[in-house]
């Protein structure tokens, strides 16, 4: 390597040498300047002032030390530069003077037991890269399309210095996404230390033409024209320099922050050259002299004119500058232009310091300027701040795709409009949209038909991530290919192109599509559909249309109505009135979703067209389809109506439930004494105990309560003071429902109020806790805990506001940590009104940019887990999956900032092993949610019995009955408590029995008693 290096050095030394006379007297003219001469002798002009260094930073940031805009101050440093010419051949000595130190192969002394440890450690870093790499390439030659794998590569190759294959990796890279600034700098600097040849410099002017066409950057640019002038001391070297800075103008010359630089840096250029022309202090310039002087003076007002008439910033000490560099007063037309600049600077400054002060993608911020923007109406200015936009945004398709519509619509420069799509589709490549807008622009413009189709291929392989995708493609490519065909002629190679290319969608949808998607993304065939009429209508062949069209119907799709009119439509228009009959009769057969349309067109064809007997056959057709079909119908709704019945019969015997359970407990309240000496008074008394209720987290059994029969919201003890004396819980209970009155819930309050759950049954003063965490959203008027019969928090309540705002305030609360429990904030909803009202914040729907993660270890934590997704890609949002009580179920979702890294996240951790768990990774597309099950038609419904009423997730774990099965089994009881006991109310106990007496609890005590 060191050997290497010097010869490198030497050959900068003796380029150097080669050119030195010419590029000294024009290092002599060029101002001083902060950068150093380069390998290949490039004169670095100054980038960015020092006013613009600190705020962009960047290859200009580090070039700046100060812009001089004075002439004099030009003047007593130009001295100083006569010797920048020798600069690149001072530097390479220097360098070949470091390298041999510690060099092996330049003899130089070394520690022996310094460079055996070090070694050592080299040798196993370098295999450990050397794995490294291999990994790589093989990953990228599974998935070429891994944008992190090939960063992951570049910059392992550049660590140890493999100069072929790192130029290979970038070259492939390259070809498949636009390089960010970063990387392209990153290889421009590379490969101009290597050039020392003129035909490696001309291999970096083509990859600095590369560079410049991927994204709108000053800095590139910059670099450009600044290696350029190292060939200044070639043929036509100037022109070519002058070439390369218009060309920098006219892209980023109207750059409001950045465009400066470039003109600063074109004018001291010609500067420059204006020194070399000057003549020899105290001689006479000759009419030659005198001629070039004037023409490069003229150049330099041009430069000065042109950009005081756009909006730059600091565009007034340019002003200054060419107020003290001209002899000459400027002209009007300058002042009123350089004014009617300041005025648009002025207006564009707000759009400005909204990007600078906003954060990453400033989307809104560049929507908002490019608006503005377009009612201008500059096509220039609205190109440059879509460039910009994209610069930062280049993974947004939306903002492409509306970047190249207006390009499409407006401009359609064709090496323009086509070199946007490419960069889109390489950004994006897995949006469909913008490849089917690329073959339009291409087929537009007249691009010859073997690059469309090598575009096409392109497209195929660019991994969409829905089967539709390749449908929408396949069917654009399709519709190119008709259009190249001349119907005229019966048979040409276009039209045989697009027959074999329709049989090969076909194939490739069942194979390739359906193999990866499981389905083939083509359920109603419109490919086929297509190809079907291009063979009837254009090619006169129904033949083949038929053969297709039989195809269509055997892949499911004889039982739409539809399918089978748009058959009958093309052999109506196309075909001949046989095989309009006989499709119409299969039709009929066949259809179930409207076979009543099916039927009346039927009967149409045959009273304008057919006979006696073909009209007697398509009405005794149709009858006995429809009354077939009629009978079906009556089957179903007679089923439904049974379904509703019963539902109804359910919903009376809920209500009774209740019923009887309210005049139950109002019959209870009455009685006080003690539990034994009413057992003595009567015997039934015992199986009459008050049970408890069942729990009901959130208050709902089968929705929310009517106002009459609304859970009772109060506090027990520890709300008011407690009894004097020692009593029973039994006392307790009894003398808090009386002391106590009922809470109703008032329904007028639910816009003010939020539903609180899932909160810990033991929480102590449930009422200060909650007062003092939702005390941030807003004043609270009211929090209404709910307990149970025993005074025990039934982990549950309603906080009311003073006002809406709070309320909704509230509910960013939703799911804080409360004494280790997730808590749940939701509106305050009565459920019987709203009975399809759900509470769930996340999306059900495919989310592209969003995985969904199982398997994880239950010790998983957020850290971890974003520890292991930010390594492939910008990680927005983690959410770890928990229990109601908090605890983790090894699922996470994942947000990334754009579906590409979402995708290559997908491909990396499938599979991967944490912490002995192998997780699954997948993109976030939740599946529907299940309706309630419903009872199978045709078998015969059981008795119907009083729904249990549990709580809101059903019967707990501890819910036991203690009814022995015997006593279960007896169908139609009278009433339940709702914990599932049979209780003998008051009104049941009067009438006779119908049936033999039931055994109450208490009964079946006395039995086993007697035993």
């Amino acid at each position: 390597m060191a050997t290497q290096r010097a010869a490198r050095g030497a050959a900068c030394a003796a380029e150097q040498k080669t050119k030195g006379q010419a590029v000294a007297a024009l290092g002599a003219a060029l101002p001083r300047c902060a950068g150093q001469c380069g390998a290949g002798g490039g004169l670095r002009i100054p980038v960015l002032p020092a006013r613009f260094g600190r705020r962009w930073g960047g290859t200009a940031g580090r070039a700046a030390r100060g812009q001089p805009r004075r002439a004099a101050e030009r003047g007593g440093r130009r001295a100083e530069l006569h010797k920048m010419a020798a600069a690149g051949a001072e530097a390479a000595a220097e360098e070949e003077k470091r390298l041999p130190e510690g060099d092996p192969e330049s003899g130089g002394d070394s520690d022996d037991e310094g460079d055996s440890d070090s070694s050592g450690d080299g040798e196993d870093e370098e295999k450990e890269n050397e794995a490294e790499i291999q990994r790589l390439e093989e990953q990228l030659s599974i998935n070429a399309f891994d944008y992190n794998c090939h960063l992951d590569l570049i910059k392992l190759l550049r660590q140890e210095g493999e100069l072929v294959k790192l130029r290979r990796a970038r070259q492939k890279m390259s070809e498949l996404f636009p390089l960010t600034e970063e990387i392209w700098l990153d290889w421009l600097k590379d490969e101009i230390k290597m050039a020392s040849e003129i035909s490696e410099r001309e291999k970096v002017y083509e990859l600095f033409e590369r560079a410049v066409k991927d994204y709108i950057c000053p800095e590139i640019w910059l670099e450009y024209a600044q290696y350029s002038i190292g060939g200044i001391g070639q043929e036509g070297g100037i022109e070519k320099v002058r070439s390369i800075f218009e060309r920098a103008l006219t892209a980023v010359g109207l750059h409001v922050t950045k465009g400066t630089a470039l003109w600063e840096a074109y004018r001291e250029f010609e500067n420059a050259i204006l020194e070399t022309a000057q003549p020899a202090p105290g001689s006479i310039p000759s009419p030659e002299q005198q001629q070039v002087l004037c023409s490069q003076l003229d150049k330099i007002h041009t430069l000065f004119r042109r950009q005081l008439g756009i909006p730059l910033l600091d565009m007034e000490a340019s002003y200054a500058e060419y107020e003290e560099w001209s002899e000459e007063p400027i002209p009007e037309t300058t002042i009123k232009n350089y004014k009617k600049a300041l005025q648009q600077l002025e207006k564009c400054k707000p759009y400005e310091e909204a990007l600078l002060g906003a954060e990453t993608p400033k989307l809104a911020e560049y929507q908002a300027y490019i608006d503005f923007e377009m009612k201008a109406g500059d096509p220039a200015r609205i190109q440059l701040i879509y460039e910009r936009a994209l610069a930062e945004n280049c993974l947004v398709p939306d903002l492409w795709a509306r970047y190249n519509q207006y390009l499409d619509r407006q401009l359609k420069v064709k090496e323009l409009v086509l070199s946007a799509h490419d960069r889109a589709v390489r950004n994006c490549p897995w949006t469909v949209g913008l490849w089917i807008r690329y073959l339009l622009a291409m087929e537009r413009h007249r691009v010859e038909h073997s690059i469309i189709s090598e575009m096409f291929e392109k497209a195929l392989n660019a991994g969409f991530i829905q089967a539709t995708d390749y449908v929408e493609i396949w069917q654009a490519y399709l519709d190119y290919l008709r259009r190249r065909v001349d119907f005229t002629q019966d048979s040409s190679k276009e039209l045989e192109e697009l027959r074999s290319t329709f049989a090969r969608a076909v194939e490739y949808l069942k194979q390739e599509v359906e193999e990866r998607f499981s389905e083939s993304g083509d359920p109603s065939c419109t490919i086929m559909q297509n190809w079907a009429r291009v063979e009837a209508r254009l090619c006169n062949n129904m033949q083949k249309a038929r053969e297709l069209w039989d195809n269509i119907m055997t892949k499911g799709n004889a039982k739409y109505a539809n399918m089978w009119l748009e058959y009958y439509n093309l052999e109506r228009a196309h075909g001949d009135t046989q095989h309009c009959r006989k499709a119409l009769h299969r039709a009929v057969q066949c259809t179930s979703d409207y076979p009543e349309h099916v039927c009346e067109v039927l009967l149409t064809l045959e009273r304008i067209e057919g006979t006696l007997e073909d009209w007697d056959a398509a009405v005794q057709k149709t009858e006995n389809r429809l009354a077939r079909v009629n009978e079906q119908r009556a089957k179903a709704a007679e089923k439904e109506a049974a379904l509703a019945k019963q539902e109804e019969e359910r919903a009376e015997q809920r209500k009774q439930a209740r019923a009887e359970k309210k005049a139950s407990k109002k019959a209870k309240k009455t009685k006080i004494g003690d539990k034994r000496k009413a057992d003595e008074d009567d015997e039934g008394e015992w199986g009459q105990e008050e049970e408890l209720p069942s729990k009901r987290h959130r208050g709902e059994g089968d929705g929310v309560l009517p106002e009459e029969d609304m859970e009772v919201e109060t506090g027990l003890f520890g709300r008011g003071e407690k009894p004097d004396g020692p009593a029973g819980p039994k006392e307790k209970a009894s003398t808090s429902r009386k002391d106590i009155p009922k809470v109703l819930h008032d329904s007028s309050k639910d816009k003010v109020t939020v539903f609180v759950s899932n909160l810990s049954y033991t929480m102590a003063e449930p009422e200060a806790k909650l007062r003092e965490l939702f005390g941030s959203c807003g004043e609270v008027v009211d929090i209404r805990a709910v307990f149970n019969n025993k005074g025990t928090f039934r982990g549950y309540c309603y906080v009311q506001f003073r006002e809406e705002e709070a309320a909704r305030q509230a509910l960013a609360l939703d799911r804080t940590a409360v004494e280790g429990r997730p808590m749940f904030v939701s509106p305050c909803v009565d459920k019987n009104k709203n009975p399809d009202f759900k509470v769930f914040r996340y999306s059900t729907t495919l989310e592209k940019h969003k995985l969904f993660i199982s398997g994880l270890p239950f010790s998983c934590t957020k850290e971890e887990l974003e520890e292991v997704c930010k390594a492939h890609g910008n990680v927005k949002d983690i959410r770890l999956v928990t229990n109601r009580a908090g605890k983790p179920k090894g699922l996470a979702y994942v947000e990334y900032e754009s579906e590409a890294q979402a995708s290559q996240a997908v491909l990396k951790m499938d599979g991967l092993t944490m912490k002995d768990h192998v997780i699954k990774v997948m993109i976030s597309n939740p599946p529907l949610r299940k309706l309630p099950d419903r009872p199978e038609p045709g078998r015969a419904s059981l008795p119907m019995a009083p729904r249990q009423i549990y709580g809101a997730r059903g019967k707990g774990r501890t819910q036991l009955s203690m009814m022995p099965r015997a006593l279960q089994r007896q169908s139609n009881p009278v009433a339940k408590a709702e914990n599932g006991m049979v209780q003998n109310s008051p009104a049941a106990s009067s009438d006779p029995p119908a049936e033999p007496k039931k055994m109450s609890n208490a009964d079946f005590a006395k039995m086993l008693l007697k035993k």
